[in-house]
C-alpha cells in the first residue's frame, strides 16, 4: 500500500502557518476554518442578549449557555487544528540544535509520549460521555444544565471533547507512521544534506 493510500502522503509546506503532513491534516485544516466563524457567532449573540437586556429591558434565557457552549467547542477543536497545522507549542532548544536525523528520532519520541496522553485522555473522555449521557440504569439519557432553559449541552460538550481527543489519537498515529516513512536526506558521506553549508 503507498503513502497516498494510506492518507499519509507529505503535502507542501504551509509558510508561517506550520506545514500539513497527512490528507486528515488537510482536511482538519479546510473544516477548522469554517468553525472559526463560531466566534463571530457567539460574539453576534452576546450583542443580540446586551441589547435585548439593556435596551428592551427584555433579558434571554438561552444566551450566556450558548455562548459558553460555542466557545467549549472552539477550545475542544483547537487541538486536532493546531496539531494539523503542526503549530503546537514546544520548546525547541535541544530540537533545532541538532541534525535532521536526529530530530527525526525527536519526532517519534514525541509521538509515542502524544499519543500515549491522547489515548489516554480519550478513554477518560468516554466514561465522562458515557456517564454524561446515560442514566444509572443504562438508558440513553442526556446530562442538562439544570437552568430554566435546561439544555443538554453539558453532555454534548463532553461528546465533543472526546471526538477532539479521538481526532487527535488518530492525527498522532498518522504522524508516527509519516515520520518512520520519511527519512532525512543522507549523502554519501553519512552527514545530512541540508546540514552542509551552515
Amino acid at each position: 500500500m503507498s503513502n497516498t493510500d494510506a492518507g499519509i502522503q507529505p503535502l507542501a509546506h504551509r509558510g508561517t502557518e506550520g506545514h500539513i503532513r497527512t490528507r486528515l491534516d488537510a482536511a482538519i485544516e479546510w473544516c477548522s476554518r469554517g468553525l472559526a466563524w463560531l466566534v463571530f457567532i457567539a460574539m453576534a449573540i452576546s450583542v443580540l442578549e446586551v441589547i435585548s437586556r439593556y435596551v428592551f429591558d427584555s433579558p434571554t434565557s438561552w444566551v450566556h449557555e450558548t455562548t459558553v457552549f460555542i466557545i467549549a467547542i472552539i477550545f475542544a477543536l483547537g487541538g486536532p487544528a493546531a496539531m494539523a497545522r503542526d503549530k503546537h507549542i514546544r520548546v525547541r532548544l535541544v530540537y533545532d540544535a541538532v541534525s535532521p536525523r536526529a530530530q527525526r528520532w525527536l519526532d517519534i519520541f514525541n509521538g509515542i509520549i502524544t499519543l500515549g496522553f491522547a489515548g489516554g485522555m480519550s478513554y477518560a473522555a468516554y466514561v465522562l460521555f458515557w456517564r454524561a449521557s446515560h442514566s444509572p440504569l443504562g438508558a440513553w439519557q442526556l446530562e442538562r444544565s439544570g437552568t430554566s432553559w435546561n439544555p443538554p449541552f453539558p453532555a454534548l460538550t463532553k461528546g465533543i471533547i472526546l471526538v477532539a481527543l479521538v481526532i487527535m489519537t488518530l492525527q498522532t498515529v498518522l504522524h508516527i507512521i509519516h515520520t518512520l516513512r520519511n527519512r532525512p536526506d543522507v549523502d554519501a558521506r553519512g552527514t545530512d544534506s541540508n546540514q552542509e553549508g551552515k
